[in-house]
């Protein structure tokens, strides 16, 4: 029996959604989910501000310069020109507090209640359902999980006993052969040891 935690006890092997722990980037999706509610929120938030602004600024311009043409000479149609111009600004300000309305009241606070009903955080912080689904995986991979590990430490146990059995093999062809002197056998030998050690400097 492995006395690995599920957690570590296999790593895949390749990006397949399909080996052991790559669901993951699946449950991941759940955080992502929650933390783009709250990038939406603070975009509709800022548009709202934007549209605030411009109401506010298009009021205080509507009433500075209705003021100087009260005060101005210009009379007649053509004052009533002008004034239209600024009712027009008027008119445009109600639009633009309508729509920041609007976007605080309806798409901000839907998309914060939509949060709010289908995302939990536990006391830790961690959300309730990235939790709840990655048991939920972990549960269905056990057993394959458990099979998997085992296939790799047979692969191992095989790779190392096959390198032995390899390495035995040429050191006695090496020793066998006649035609070199017990300096080259030597030789032989002392490089193979080099590169078993580079090769294990390098793993």
């Amino acid at each position: 029996m492995s006395h690995h935690s599920d957690e570590n006890a296999v790593y895949a092997s390749t990006d397949s959604f399909w080996e052991v722990g790559n669901f993951k980037r699946t449950t991941k999706r759940v955080e992502d989910g929650n933390r783009l509610c709250d990038d939406l929120m603070k975009l509709v938030s800022e548009r709202a501000e934007i549209e605030k602004m411009y109401a506010k600024s298009l009021k205080e311009w509507a009433k500075k310069w209705n003021n100087i043409i009260e005060k101005g000479p210009e009379y007649g149609t053509t004052e009533a020109a002008w004034k239209g111009v600024l009712m027009e600004a008027e008119q445009r300000y109600e639009l633009h507090t309508h729509v920041k309305e609007n976007l605080i009241n309806e798409v901000h606070g839907n998309i914060k209640q939509w949060q709010r009903e289908n995302y939990h955080k536990s006391m830790m912080g961690q959300l309730k359902e990235k939790k709840d689904i990655e048991d939920m995986f972990k549960k269905a991979q056990k057993p394959w999980a458990k099979l998997f590990e085992k296939v790799n430490k047979s692969r191992q146990t095989t790779t190392t006993h096959a390198r032995a059995n390899g390495q035995h093999r040429t050191g006695r062809n090496a020793g066998g052969d006649s035609s070199l002197s017990p300096d080259q056998h030597n030789n032989i030998k002392v490089k193979k040891l080099q590169d078993r050690v580079s090769k294990a400097r390098r793993r």
